[in-house]
């Protein structure tokens, strides 16, 4: 028996259409790109540093304002391959952030963290210039963009430094230790450190941010388990926190959903950042 194929974690062997969507996912971010008005800046010195602006194209000011972390076990993938995430969030108004950040192995965990951390602190200091409304301020992140999106809001003093208005957890990983006996641990050499450190399951958050965690029906049992022990988790600290199950969904093709306003994600997505929408104008 392949033992590659048992290892839940590996998303090749359980989504047949794997290099498919991921065409996809690349196709639909270039057709994005030709299509908005968007803008790439530096949030920091390293070539790794950078983030898209995407626009809607009638900006009534100040907009919403949206930021999505890509995923790839924290090792692939970039912000170029998910700019149709854009598609959604600027489809009402709002305005899309991509960002990108630098890859495992090459660095360590914790510079992820505190790359994302800086992209945001960049977007509440000079979105209002380019038409954002920083207090309106939403994320979203899918696979190991959930867990990096999660260090946003993971304590009081991180919460109001943000002031993350809401969050869209998808498919994401919570728990770093069962990463260990998987075939990422050969490509990202987790340390003992990195997992009791960085597994949001062992941290308390604030309860201030809403939290919608969404795994796809047809995910492999750990990112079922992890996102029903997560959002319990969340729940116990009293934050307001749901789970939803998308129906026919994988690993896969649900964070290809996001881009989409009338698939089940989209609409997710669409209902978050309209949340905030409707309190900042009202």
């Amino acid at each position: 028996m392949n033992i590659r194929a048992q290892d839940p974690f590996r998303i090749r062997d359980h989504v047949a259409e794997f290099d498919n969507i991921v065409a996809s996912l690349r196709t639909r971010s270039a057709a994005t790109r030709a299509r908005l008005r968007f803008e790439t800046v530096r949030y920091g010195p390293s070539q790794d540093e950078t983030l898209d602006i995407f626009f809607p194209r009638h900006l009534s000011k100040p907009a919403p304002v949206h930021i999505f972390v890509h995923g790839g076990y924290w090792r692939m993938f970039s912000k170029d391959d998910y700019s149709y995430i854009a598609d959604t969030v600027t489809s009402i108004g709002a305005i899309a952030v991509v960002i990108d950040y630098a890859l495992m192995p090459r660095v360590r965990m914790m510079t992820l963290i505190d790359q994302v951390r800086a992209a945001t602190d960049w977007v509440m200091e000079n979105i209002a210039s380019r038409g954002g409304d920083p207090s309106a301020l939403t994320v979203s992140g899918h696979s190991a963009g959930a867990h990096l999106a999660s260090w946003l809001f993971d304590e009081p003093e991180t919460a109001s430094r943000f002031r993350v208005k809401a969050a869209l957890l998808l498919g994401g990983i919570y728990d770093l230790a069962p990463l260990r006996h998987s075939f990422l641990q050969d490509e990202i050499h987790l340390t003992d450190e990195e997992v009791k450190r960085w597994t949001p399951m062992d941290r308390s958050f604030a309860p201030v941010v809403d939290c919608a965690i969404l795994v796809g029906e047809q995910e492999t049992h750990p990112f079922h388990d992890q996102a029903m022990r997560f959002q319990r988790h969340l729940v116990q600290l009293g934050a307001r926190a749901s789970l939803t199950v998308l129906k026919g969904a994988d690993h896969m093709s649900s964070v290809l959903d996001l881009g989409a306003p009338e698939t089940e994600a989209g609409l997710a997505l669409t209902k978050l950042v309209q949340g905030t929408q409707r309190a900042s104008s009202g």
